[in-house]
């Protein structure tokens, strides 16, 4: 079941969101708790056709969780059921957030040009293998090979491919990496 593949990442997702909630203390434990299962479900409900391991950046922009001007409508849904209002989100949630949810990485940015974090990372199992619950992942290249960072099985991640194509320079870019 592809759900189940998923799980670490929705949960590194829901986990990064509720501690917004947490922190401003304007939910109770409960509220918090309950939060967090809807969220979950909801976002395994929505990435259920649009998760595919063996090419992590196909669907990003499709499971990416958007704060800015306009509140993510997944976050309103989780949000109402514990009897917030979205204005209520948008005082307790960073005005300006991007969340990405991929296989094997869930990254965010606060801000339009800040820099890029890792909240969870892990690799890919060999074909067949169970897949790691979360490990820090290692470089493909040996340090010194003179490969742009993040490039991940030959491939460019994600979000080095959004750096990559702006237009305007950004701010500084750090990765920080948090696994449990």
């Amino acid at each position: 079941m592809r759900t189940l593949t998923m799980k670490p990442e929705i949960t590194a997702a829901v986990g990064f969101l509720s501690r917004f909630l947490r922190i401003k203390g304007h939910v109770n434990d409960r509220q918090l708790q309950t939060f967090s299962q809807c969220l979950q479900d909801i976002l395994a409900e929505q990435y259920q056709h649009h998760w595919f391991p063996d090419r992590p950046c196909k669907g990003s922009a499709y499971r990416c969780i958007r704060i800015n001007h306009k509140m993510d409508p997944l976050v309103i849904r989780a949000g109402q059921l514990i009897g917030l209002s979205i204005q209520q989100l948008y005082c307790l949630l960073p005005s300006e957030l991007t969340l990405w949810v991929d296989p094997f990485e869930v990254s965010y940015r606060i801000g339009e040009d800040g820099s890029i974090c890792v909240l969870y990372e892990s690799q890919p199992s060999p074909a067949g293998g169970p897949a790691p619950d979360s490990a820090p992942s290692s470089p493909a290249v040996p340090p010194g090979a003179g490969v742009l960072p993040g490039l991940v099985d030959g491939r460019i991640s994600c979000k080095e491919e959004l750096l990559l194509g702006r237009t305007s320079p950004s701010k500084a870019y750090s990765m920080m990496t948090v696994s449990s």
